[in-house]
């Protein structure tokens, strides 16, 4: 068994991508209509352009929005995406203007910080030993 695909739920697909892919740095791998309105939309990182996925999916259902409003009002993220180095990509990412809610925190062995993704979601980034 393997993770192809995981998802998070955004407000704006749009805003989204260009979150993703301009200030994270992902890599666009599909983008196909669904519907009128909504894509299959998914990024990877330009590391591993054949690993996971990562569907930027439309948060329109009403269970989806009160899980996000629920995990935001809690702190809690939603995602959490390994770097090699905790605070040097929330330096990066404080210089691109990305607003955190926990600078990076030491926990023993495993270094975190969390911010906003603009999209309605809190994200952690988390450096792990190896």
């Amino acid at each position: 068994m393997k993770i192809r695909l995981t998802s998070v739920f955004v407000d704006d697909q749009a805003q989204a991508e260009r979150f993703y892919t301009e200030i994270l740095g992902f890599v666009k791998k599909h983008d196909v209509p669904v519907g009128e309105k909504d894509r299959w939309l998914t990024v990877v990182s330009p590391d591993e352009p054949g690993g996971t996925e990562l569907l930027l999916e439309p948060a329109g259902h009403p269970a989806a929005r009160a899980y996000r409003e629920a995990l935001i009002r809690d702190g809690i993220p939603l995602a959490q995406f390994a770097v090699d180095d905790v605070r040097a990509e929330y330096a990066r990412l404080c210089g691109l203007g990305v607003r955190f809610t926990q600078e990076p925190l030491e926990t023993g062995a495993v270094t975190t910080a969390v911010f906003d993704d603009t999209c309605g979601n809190l994200i952690q980034i988390a450096t792990q030993p190896q």
